[in-house]
């Protein structure tokens, strides 16, 4: 049994953050029924349509297991459908504007207070208050304002992420959310109402950053795949053109290198080097000294040599490597999830049940579900027809 066979969550969602958590949600044994616009539904089915020409690589990533349901939220009978729906849910997520989702009478409170077991997560840009409440909130436009590209780059070019870190920052704060919600009502009997911006999560994921700026004035450099305060901790080459990244954590490690890979133990002892800060002071010439001897040697001998010395180190692959990764084959990381373009391959969430396996459902088409869910709800096949021929339901 997964662990949250039995819940239902019911998700008024688009684009990235909302999509993340309530699929981690199912891959848990949930049941989702996702509520998507009639003309078109969620638009990350449309960010692009690399999937086999014809399905979007976010959709496909975010949207297995769910149910579909269309529905026209302009309609009086398409809001009722909605209403409907939550009533028999334990858990109801939206990412609607701010305020949105309280003009059609989905507000947390109210809802609430007509079910007041129900779990409510209201997932935002900038949170409900506060003088960027109505800003513009997309995963770039928040890792700026939140100072993430600040860090991010070379000295010269500040770069956003490459995966969409706010999305993913704030999806992981409303799953973990919504599985502190339910161990407390476990107790108490009561729901909750939880918000998730993705500029709070962001800004908690700034932690280091952010206390740096506070406690010395000056906001960490921007050092690459370096690390502003450890050194050496970065990219290296091989004589096969490929870089190996290494990072060494302390002295100890910087020890093993120095005498393990480098072959100059006498860099141990060395002022310049002997201590993190005097390496971080002296990271040009630290970098040099690592690079001369890299520079020599086969990437994989290079790996071997780390290894055996017990010096933290890792290929520099790219999405080529990661598919092809033998850490995933050699684990039985695979499966495969059926979609309206096909089955596809899909690796297995990270949490990882010894007893169970997470449930990796089929990626829906825009509204495959609605009218299964409706006859559910009451909906008699001449109504259900209705609804359709009137666009109220896709």
């Amino acid at each position: 049994m997964l662990p949250l066979e039995g819940i239902t969550v019911v998700a008024l969602e688009q684009a990235v953050a909302a999509p993340f958590a309530t699929r981690q949600l199912g891959d848990l044994g949930a049941r989702v029924v996702k509520v998507e616009r009639v003309d078109g539904g969620d638009f990350a089915r449309a960010y692009d349509a690399n999937v086999r020409g014809g399905l979007g690589t976010h959709f496909a990533w975010l949207n297995r297991g769910k149910e579909s349901v269309a529905l026209d939220l302009k309609r009086d009978e398409g809001r009722e459908v909605l209403a409907r729906l939550v009533a028999g849910a334990d858990v109801f997520l939206q990412n609607l504007a701010p305020g949105a989702a309280a003009r059609m009478g989905l507000g947390a409170a109210e809802l609430r207070a007509r079910h007041p077991r129900l779990i409510v997560i209201d997932m935002s840009g900038y949170g409900s208050r506060g003088p960027y409440r109505d800003k513009r909130a997309y995963d770039m436009l928040v890792q700026a304002e939140a100072g993430l590209i600040s860090v991010t780059g070379t000295p010269e070019t500040p770069v956003k992420a490459g995966s969409p870190l706010a999305d993913i920052a704030a999806g992981m704060y409303a799953f973990s959310g919504v599985l502190a919600a339910l161990v407390r009502r476990g107790t108490t009997g009561e729901g909750a109402s939880i918000e998730v911006s993705m500029f709070d999560a962001v800004a908690e994921w700034m932690g280091q950053a952010l206390y740096t700026t506070l406690y010395t004035g000056e906001p960490p450099r921007r050092s690459t795949l370096g690390h502003p305060v450890i050194a050496p901790y970065d990219a290296y080459p091989t004589a096969d053109g490929v870089d190996v990244v290494i990072g060494v954590q302390n002295d100890r490690g910087w020890a093993a290198l120095a005498t393990g890979v480098l072959d100059r133990p006498e860099l141990v002892t060395d002022p310049d080097y002997a201590t993190n800060q005097a390496r971080v002071r002296n990271r040009a010439e630290v970098d040099a000294l690592v690079a001369e001897t890299t520079s020599r040697l086969g990437r994989e001998e290079l790996l071997r040599r780390l290894d055996e010395a017990g010096v933290p180190n890792a290929s520099l692959n790219d999405g080529h490597g990661l598919a092809a990764h033998p850490q995933l084959a050699g684990r039985d990381r695979w499966r495969e999830v059926g979609s309206p373009v096909g089955p596809l391959r899909a690796i297995l969430p990270p949490i990882t049940f010894a007893d169970a396996e997470a449930r990796m459902g089929p990626i829906p088409a825009l509204g495959e579900h609605t009218g299964a869910v409706l006859a559910e709800l009451g909906y008699d096949a001449g109504t259900v027809a209705r609804l359709r021929e009137e666009g109220t339901v896709g």
